[in-house]
């Protein structure tokens, strides 16, 4: 492996071609310099009036090997306590897209349709990180709304793309919100904040079959409409 990049190093295209769900990282940690370097980047973000409602909490070395393992342990006993409440139901094409990801995922990992052990293991995959070697969980004041929230979202893009103009890989994962019981006992998160979901990241592992997976995107006449 190269180097560890310290700077950004493409274009804003070239960071948001690059910018995907991996579902793989290499052990190998990130510099703590970088990380600091990524996170000033993303404080750019628009916001609401400025009020930047992001929380981030950043988990690594030991205290992420424990969150990793908690996490596991709470999915295997089907316990769900997010913030906020999950979506119950995807109808029509937003439901298509869902099944077309995860078609593409399995299909990469060999996880056959009625194969219920892998389908299993993928999805704890999800709590295990992908095995990456650090994650964060992006939290806001729960008295605050849907604003906010789209807030925390455009922070989180900006983010991203920060890593991957870094050469780092990252994944939002909602699933990292369904277990807080976990996460604010290991982390101590204060009672105030709410968690919409977490962000697993590092250097990708390209060898690994996940790789492969890609998923597609809506033409622009699809979502986009235009007025003159």
């Amino acid at each position: 492996m190269s180097a560890p990049q310290t700077a950004a190093s493409m274009s804003l295209e070239d960071a948001v071609r690059a910018r995907r769900s991996i579902r793989a990282f290499k052990p190998t940690p990130v510099p703590r310099e970088v990380i600091e370097q990524v996170l000033t980047l993303a404080r750019h973000a628009p916001s609401n009036c400025n009020a930047q409602p992001w929380v981030v909490h950043v988990v690594s070395g030991q205290t992420m090997d424990t969150l990793r393992e908690r996490l596991v342990a709470a999915a295997r006993s089907g316990t769900v306590t997010p913030d906020v409440p999950l979506t119950d139901t995807y109808k029509g094409i937003y439901r298509d897209r869902r099944i077309g990801a995860a078609k593409a995922l399995f299909e990469a990992t060999g996880v056959g349709r009625n194969d219920m052990e892998a389908r299993t293991r993928s999805f704890l995959r999800n709590f295990e990180m992908f095995d990456a070697p650090h994650a964060l969980f992006l939290f806001m004041p729960g008295y605050q709304g849907l604003r906010e929230a789209a807030d925390v979202g455009m922070y989180a893009q900006t983010l991203m793309l920060a890593l991957a103009a870094h050469g780092l890989g990252s994944c939002a994962q909602g699933a990292l919100s369904h277990q807080m019981g976990v996460v604010r006992e290991l982390l101590e998160i204060d009672d105030e904040l709410i968690c919409l979901f977490g962000i697993s990241f590092g250097y990708p592992d390209h060898d690994h079959p996940s790789d492969a997976a890609r998923t597609d995107r809506a033409p622009l006449s699809e979502n986009v409409r235009f007025y003159d």
